[in-house]
């Protein structure tokens, strides 16, 4: 069945099928936005709560378009819950085409046929030239980007394959697509509109905020108190919980602390097998565990809708990676509780991590063997040539992009770019564009301590991170209730938020949040930065842009 006579037809007939098919008796406002958009032609962003309902989105208008709908999706334990859901609700048949799932040729086949509605794919799967012609051949109607942050280098879950996405989507021949995510600062929202190409785009950003959460921080001076603390509140709770951790090992030990405590806890990390990983996935799920001690290996896309509290042995890399980990809790809309067990010094431990630098060598390599090959050459012929990893060459290969130096074609084949930098310029505009985003990464680190220790309202705190207006105080957070968070009052001064600014030094930016006396910035090239007005006004620091 086809759009086309006129947006409140097409809205009745979006409300119906969501009744009908999924037994949803209505769409809220957001939602049914978006649907409508894609129904005429255009593309949409959509930035939802986490259980805001974004898979909505898409499942209903696919219903109404006339093609399969190509989803985008990270995780294979994520794929296998979507289509597990779309096949209790009859929706037209849904497949997963991934490394663990035996019988791609056949599920492709039945998308090209039409006996499928949707298939779910990894973006790496995109990245085979073979896999992204059968789906053309099926002449898809409508494509979703799920956990769409994912493109952005601006993002905090950061994944080089979801950069070839812009070409693929150009290869199935551009119809409407939809980029869905949780967590979208309006630098990453602007990054993501580029990358996947989208024309025609609505954005639909419906609020961050989570009113039942409680949140809360917990200072600690010993790691030996930390650790204690954090396992004595874990084992007295009520109800399902999760604990974050930053390290492999310390899911490990959590998980064995609270198994002495008499909780039901398991470990969960990307060093697992793959069984054990799924059986503790479903152990979660199906209500037969009380604890899940993770790394940030779990958790996405996870629609539990019962988590009472998330808890934080250590800080993670960003307020994005916070917010959305914490996003896991009270989606039944009940009361949850999410605490940060905090040390200034685990913050090094995420400096560490985020330290990376770009392999100058490996770049100079890669693309002196293609601008001496002048012609196209198959990803898979210059990884073999280099000796490495598909995951290597996909981050080479996004710099040398970025720098203006190599072309990507949609057939997963590169290309140096005629006319543009030889080798070294493009080697030394592809490390400073890594520098660039490691800054970026460090400033995130430096606002996740800004979160820990400020004495103003937490939920203010996030809100206004993600460029969400909050001029006042919740009352709900732990410097709230202790009297210490102060009502932000507007003196009608200058750096309204989502302003654009420059900066003599740092370049542009947008205003971000703005407090009495100190007003933080995202800037292009160095991320955040909080300045005093003292300084800014007198110093002349920061202009109108």
């Amino acid at each position: 069945m086809a759009a086309g006579d006129g947006t409140g037809s097409q809205a009745g007939r979006l409300r119906a099928v969501a009744r009908e098919v999924f037994g949803w008796q209505g769409l809220r406002t957001g939602q049914l936005e978006a649907m409508t958009h894609l129904m005429g032609g255009g593309d949409a962003l959509v930035v939802m709560p986490t259980g805001g309902g974004k898979s909505a989105v898409y499942q209903v208008p696919a219903q109404l378009l006339d093609g399969p709908t190509v989803v985008v999706s990270p995780l294979i334990a994520l794929q296998r819950d979507q289509v597990a859901g779309l096949a209790e609700a009859d929706a037209g048949g849904a497949v997963a085409v991934n490394s663990a799932q035996p019988g791609a040729e056949a599920s492709l086949e039945a998308v090209r046929a039409g006996r499928t509605e949707f298939v779910f794919l990894a973006p790496e799967q995109l990245a085979r030239p073979e896999t992204v012609e059968r789906l053309r051949a099926a002449r898809p109607s409508l494509i979703a980007v799920d956990e769409a942050h994912c493109v952005s280098a601006w993002g905090h879950d950061f994944r080089p394959d979801y950069l070839r996405l812009g070409h693929v989507i150009e290869r199935l021949g551009h119809p409407p697509v939809v980029a869905l995510t949780a967590t979208a600062t309006p630098s990453v929202r602007e990054e993501i509109t580029a990358v996947l190409g989208l024309r025609n785009v609505r954005q639909v950003v419906r609020g961050f905020d989570r009113p039942n959460l409680e949140l809360q921080v917990r200072r600690f001076v010993t790691g030996d108190e930390l650790r204690r603390e954090l396992v004595a509140e874990a084992a007295s709770r009520s109800g399902l919980g999760l604990v974050y951790v930053a390290t492999r090992r310390a899911a490990e030990e959590y998980a064995a602390a609270l198994c002495e405590q008499g909780r039901r806890a398991e470990p969960y990390h990307a060093g697992m097998k793959a069984a054990d990983r799924h059986r503790v996935h479903e152990a979660f799920r199906g209500g037969a565990l009380d604890v899940a001690v993770a790394t940030s290996a779990f958790g996405m896309g996870i629609d539990k809708p019962d988590v009472r509290f998330v808890l934080h042995a250590a800080p993670p890399e960003s307020p994005d990676s916070y917010y959305q980990e914490i996003g896991r809790a009270g989606r039944d809309g009940g009361p949850a509780a999410a605490v940060l067990f905090y040390r200034p010094e685990e913050l090094g431990l995420r400096r560490f991590f985020a330290a990376g630098r770009a392999d100058e060598e490996l770049l100079l390599r890669a693309a002196t063997l293609l601008r001496e090959h002048g012609g196209t050459v198959p990803a898979r012929e210059l990884r073999e040539t280099l000796g490495v990893g598909a995951t290597r060459l996909t981050r080479v290969v996004n710099l040398l992009e970025r720098a203006g130096a190599v072309a990507v074609t949609g057939r997963g084949h590169l290309r140096w770019t005629a006319g543009g930098p030889d080798p070294e310029q493009a080697v030394e505009r592809a490390v400073e564009l890594e520098e660039s985003r490691r800054r970026v990464d460090a400033s995130r680190i430096e606002m996740m301590r800004g979160y820990a220790e400020t004495t103003g309202c937490r939920r203010r705190f996030l809100l206004e991170y993600f460029g969400e207006p909050y001029e006042r105080v919740c009352g709900h957070c732990d410097t709230c209730r202790a009297g210490e968070a102060e009502a932000p009052g507007d003196d009608g001064g200058p750096f309204a938020m989502h302003a654009r600014v420059r900066h003599s030094e740092w370049g542009p930016g947008m205003v971000m949040s703005r407090e009495s006396d100190r007003v933080t910035v995202l800037f292009e090239e160095v991320g955040y930065k909080t300045l005093l007005l003292e300084a800014v006004e007198r110093e002349n620091l920061l202009v109108g842009a």
